[in-house]
Order: structure tokens, then sequence, then C-alpha cells
């Protein structure tokens, strides 16, 4: 997605918010497709002074001090580098406070020495409430403060903070003003950094809980047939009622409740009793030609497609249909509208809920997982993969566009021209030359191979809260670490 690694500079003073911007662009950016990680400087710096006294290791007259910290930033410069040229990375976060102009132009030397793009994001705060509750949220954990001590952590911190305005050095590219109240956006070059100031423009550190659930049972669930626009069964119906008594034994105020456009996730929320939005977008996976067929038929009708199925998940996309690859695409929308809101109820197929688990599935991003049992039984919807049945270098024809390309057009669910029963129109190719890379799959891959379950389930995150509701419930809760 990118012509040339991009490195991304955070720049800002402490308890700012650099490190949360940057682990949460991160998850942003793999989720999408375009391999990241972030290389926080404060891990290398703590690597080498094992004990941290004071700020006084942060003023700028403190030479030997200085001079570690310079070495640090090469150290972690190298680390960049080598993951861009030889670990196939794409985009490096370069996580540090980065306010003085000599770093910058250590930092513009060496990307120039590298042929690397550069995109610096600030991140700016001078509300003192803001930053007062970052460092007692964040700092106070920190292993820079090992005992824990409330008042010596803040008055600590706030003095190295005082040591780092003395030479910053004002930028702007994007500047991030009171956590997303206002922002600069400069001279941005490419694609990919117009995505990265849309996702920032769009992500907000208030708590928030987003509750995502799967539709109940539905007829063709029962019957083991995929896709469809079928209604609900009576265990359905039953899943329907224990969510709405959830709901309102959790008191969840100013919930917004997100449906697909198909019939068994409406009915799951015309239960609750409240108003709701319809998003085409969160429609299930598109099977094609296979739309409301069992497994069997496949295997029987398309024999050739279900083997290819089986090969890579992740990528095989149904004849006229979708693959996981062009789900993730069309759910973007979500995942913004998701990060700017408050508290969301999301209920939506089990395709679209891997997929979303995905993204928000990120311990590193500061997620907090719980799981809520509602106890309803449910038809298994769960097929393992069939392990050792298919040769890596299989002779099967690969049909053309079976497997999704680098980047999809498609953002919503296309028409469905083939219905079961119906033959479709299959022009075949040579074996491609190459695959995509099995290191190339997103974290959907793991999720997609799944366990049974056989009760409906509910997950949520972190500061943000993400509950989602299958044949159980999970709650996900979001924080600011």
């Amino acid at each position: 997605m990118t012509n040339s690694p991009t490195v991304i500079v955070m720049i800002g003073l402490p308890a700012r918010g650099k490190t949360y911007i940057s682990k949460k662009l991160t998850r942003y950016l793999n989720w999408i497709g375009v391999p990241t990680k972030v290389f926080n400087l404060g891990v290398y710096r703590r690597e080498a002074v094992r004990a941290y006294k004071s700020y006084d290791f942060f003023r700028h007259d403190n030479e030997e001090a200085m001079k570690i910290r310079k070495q640090c930033a090469l150290v972690a410069l190298q680390d960049v580098k080598a993951y861009l040229t030889e670990e196939g990375g794409q985009i490096a976060v370069f996580d540090a406070t980065n306010t003085t102009r000599e770093r910058r132009d250590l930092i513009q030397d060496f990307v120039k020495e590298n042929a690397f793009k550069v995109f610096f994001v600030e991140s700016v705060c001078d509300d003192p409430e803001v930053i007062a509750a970052n460092i007692l949220e964040v700092k106070v954990s920190s292993p820079d403060y090992p005992e824990r001590h409330r008042e010596r952590v803040m008055d600590d911190f706030l003095k190295r903070i005082e040591c780092y305005k003395l030479l910053y050095w004002d930028l702007s590219f994007i500047k991030v003003i009171n956590v997303g109240q206002r922002f600069l956006v400069n001279r941005v070059q490419d694609y990919i950094q117009s995505k990265i100031v849309y996702y920032l423009m769009n992500i907000h550190v208030h708590s928030h809980s987003i509750y995502l659930c799967r539709h109940g049972e539905s007829k063709h669930n029962v019957e083991g047939r995929i896709g469809g626009d079928s209604e609900l069964s009576p265990r359905g119906k039953q899943f329907a009622h224990a969510l709405r008594d959830f709901i309102d034994e959790h008191k969840l105020s100013d919930l917004k409740v997100w449906t697909s456009q198909l019939r068994r996730t409406i009915q799951t929320a015309e239960e609750l009793g409240v108003p709701y939005e319809q998003w085409k977008i969160l429609n299930e996976i598109d099977a094609g030609v296979c739309e409301e067929m069992t497994y069997e038929m496949i295997q029987e009708t398309f024999p050739e497609e279900f083997a290819l199925r089986d090969q890579d998940k992740y990528h095989y996309r149904y004849p006229g249909g979708e693959s996981y690859q062009d789900l993730v695409q069309r759910l973007e929308p979500v995942i913004m509208e998701l990060e700017r809101q408050g508290n969301v109820l999301v209920i939506c197929h089990q395709a679209v809920m891997r997929c979303l688990l995905a993204y928000f599935l990120d311990k590193g991003a500061g997620c907090k997982v719980e799981m809520f049992y509602l106890n309803v039984e449910a038809v298994n919807t769960h097929r393992d993969r069939p392990l050792g049945k298919i040769p890596k270098d299989s002779t099967l024809i690969h049909r053309r566009n079976s497997y999704t390309p680098l980047s999809s057009h498609d953002q919503v669910k296309r028409p469905r021209l083939y219905s079961a029963g119906n033959q479709p129109w299959l022009p075949l190719a040579p074996t491609p030359s190459a695959l995509m890379p099995e290191e190339r799959q997103s974290q959907v891959s793991e999720i997609v191979k799944g366990s049974p379950s056989k009760s409906r389930r509910l997950s949520v995150i972190g500061p943000t809260t993400v509950v989602i509701m299958c044949l159980a419930f999970s709650h996900l809760s979001f924080g600011s670490s």
C-alpha cells in the first residue's frame, strides 16, 4: 500500500497521549493490511538505565544523561531500519518526545540516508486537568515508578515535563490539540498519510463501551445453510429476550443500537424496544453463488471452490461474492464510526464480528476483555479447517479472482447475481505464480479459525468497551494506556 517505507515520528511533551495514539494507529494500520510496528524510546532508555531516580535525568544540562538518551535514539533508529528493510515492515512509529531541533535533524538525516518517507504527528495539550489525569492513569503504573506513590509520581513527572519544555521546538505536520478538540494538518504527501490523518481525526481517549453481538439463531443456522436472509428460530427469539434482559439489568445509558439490513439482526434488535440504525456494510459476508447452501451442498456442487476455500480462508473469495479481506475493507467506515461514538451495541453476523474483533482484541492497545454468558442454546455454526487434506503444491486450477488482491474497491455488499442451484460463469486461469504470503494475513486469520461454541457469546473491550453477542456474550473495555 506504500511505495516506500514510512517513519511516523511522534512529537510532544510527556503525558500528551503519544504512546496511546501510537498503539491505536499501529493497530489500525495492521488491521487494514499495512505491516506496522511501534518503537518506544522509553523502552530503550529503561534497558540502558535500569534504575531511574528522578527528573534530573531529563535535564538538558545533564551531559552524561544526554549522551545516553542520544545513544538510545540511535539504537532505536537502527531497529527501525532493520524492520523496514529486512523484516518486511512498511511503517515504523517512532514513539518519543522528539521535541528538540537536534533530535529532528537526526531523524531527518536518518530517513534521507535510507530513502524513507517521514511523517510527523505532534500531540499538544495545554489542559492541566487532562495532563494530570493522564499522569495518574498511566504514569503511576510506569516501570519508572515502582513504588507507585501518587504524590511523588505527580511531582517528579511534572518536573520532567518542565525539563522538556525548555528545548521544545514547535512543529506542525499533523498537530493533535487537546486530545482531538482541534487539528492542524500540513503537507500530507500520499495516500497512506491521508489515511493516518483520517484515522487520528476519528479517535478519542474518552471511556466508552462497544457491545458487539451476533444475531440470535436463525432458521438457516438450524438448517446448516450459509448466508441468506432468514428469520430467527424459536431459540433465536429466546436469545433476543435474554439480550433485552441483559441490557435492562446493566442499565446501559445513552446506548445506540446498530444492525445490518438482514432480518435476523433486525428481529434481534426489535426485541430491545429501542430505536436502532440499519447499516448495509454490517451485512454478513457475501457467499455469492453459495448463498443459502449447506457446506455439504457446496462440496458436492462446487468441489474445487470448496477445496480452494480450505486452502486460504482469509483471502479466498466466493464466486460472485466476498473474501474476509474484502470484508475488512468494507468494515473500515464502521471502525471509524465506533472510534468516535459513545456507547454502541452492534448486532451483526459471525464473519463481521470476527473482523471487528481482529481490530479490537489487541492487548497492546489497552483493551480489557470480559465474557458474559446468556446461556441460550444454539446450533454450532463453526466449521473446523480440514488439516492435511490439501497439499500446499495443489494441482487444483485456481479460478480468476478467487483470491483477493491487495486492495479492493468494494465498500458495500454487492447485489447477489446468483443463488443456490444457479451455475455461475467461472472463467478459469492458470495457477498464479505466488499467492498472498502467509505472514501477510491479519489477526482475522486466527479468529476465522476460531473455536466452536454452543451458547450465544458476548465480548467487550477496554476504556472503550466492546461487547459481542454470538453464542455467548463478551465485554470489551478500553483505556488510555
